[in-house]
C-alpha cells in the first residue's frame, strides 16, 4: 500500500509543481508587460516636448529606439497604391486603416493616414482615393509588431486598394517594388492630411496588466491550496 501511495504522490507532486510554475510565469509575464507599458508611457510623455526629427535623424538612431519619436516629413505620395488594414474599429464601428507609400528624396515610407468606415458587405471596399502630390506633415514613428495570423496572406493577384490582414513591410516592399523603411509613420492628429486619427500607442494600460498578473498569482496560490487539501483528503481516505 505504501508503495502504491508513493507511486501516486510523485506524479501528483510533479503535476502540481508544473501547473504552479506555469501560473507564476504568466503572472511574471504580465508584470513585465506592465513595466514595459509604464516605461513607454514615460517615453511618450517626454517626447511630446521634443522637436520633430527629420527622417534622416530618425535613421541615425538605433532601430530599437525609434518607436514613438515625433517626425516631420516632406514627400510625394505614390499614386494609386493603397493598403487597407482590415478589422479596425472606431467607436464600435468596423472599418479599415488606410496606408499609402510616401516617396521622399531618398526613401520610401509607409504612412498611416487614419481610419475609414467599412461596409456591412464584406465584398465591398470603402471608396477611398489616394492622396496625390507633395505634402509636408508631422507624425510619429511606429515599429510594427506582427500579430498572430492563423492563415498567411498571399499576394498573387494584387488589385488596388489592397485589403490586408496585417502590416508586413517586407512583403509590401516586394509588392510595390520599393524598399520601404522598417517602420511606419502615423500622421499626427493635428494634421489635415488623411482621415480619422484614432490610433492609440498603448491599447492595454499597465493597470490592466497588473490586474491580470494579480489574477495569475492568485490562481497559483489557490492551486497549491487545492492540491494540499486534495492530498490530505486522499491520505485520510487511504489510512
Amino acid at each position: 500500500m505504501n508503495k502504491l501511495l508513493s507511486n501516486i504522490r510523485l506524479p501528483w507532486l510533479i503535476f502540481t509543481l508544473l501547473v504552479f510554475t506555469a501560473l507564476v510565469k504568466l503572472g511574471l509575464w504580465q508584470t513585465d508587460r506592465a513595466i514595459e507599458k509604464e516605461q513607454r508611457l514615460l517615453k511618450i510623455e517626454k517626447l511630446t516636448h521634443q522637436q520633430a526629427l527629420s527622417i534622416d535623424e530618425v535613421l541615425s538612431l538605433s532601430i530599437e529606439n525609434v518607436n514613438d519619436f515625433p517626425v516631420q516629413i516632406t514627400g510625394e505620395f505614390e499614386p494609386n497604391i493603397l493598403f487597407l488594414l482590415d478589422n479596425q474599429t472606431n467607436n464600435g464601428r468596423l472599418g479599415y486603416r488606410v496606408y499609402q507609400v510616401l516617396n521622399t528624396e531618398r526613401h520610401a515610407i509607409l504612412v498611416n493616414l487614419g481610419w475609414v468606415q467599412g461596409s456591412i458587405n464584406r465584398n465591398e471596399l470603402p471608396d477611398v482615393s489616394t492622396i496625390v502630390g507633395q505634402r509636408t506633415f508631422k507624425g510619429h514613428v511606429r515599429l510594427i509588431e506582427k500579430g498572430i495570423v492563423l492563415t498567411e496572406q498571399t499576394y498573387n493577384a494584387v488589385t488596388w486598394p489592397l485589403r490586408v490582414q496585417q502590416i508586413d513591410l517586407e512583403k509590401f516592399s516586394d509588392i510595390t517594388d520599393k524598399q520601404l523603411l522598417p517602420f511606419v509613420v502615423y500622421v499626427a492628429e493635428t494634421e489635415e492630411v488623411g482621415y480619422t486619427k484614432n490610433w492609440q500607442p498603448i491599447v492595454m494600460p499597465p493597470e490592466k496588466h497588473r490586474a491580470y498578473a494579480f489574477q495569475w498569482f492568485s490562481l497559483s496560490i489557490a492551486w497549491v491550496l487545492l492540491m494540499l487539501w486534495a492530498s490530505i483528503k486522499f491520505n485520510k481516505q487511504n489510512n
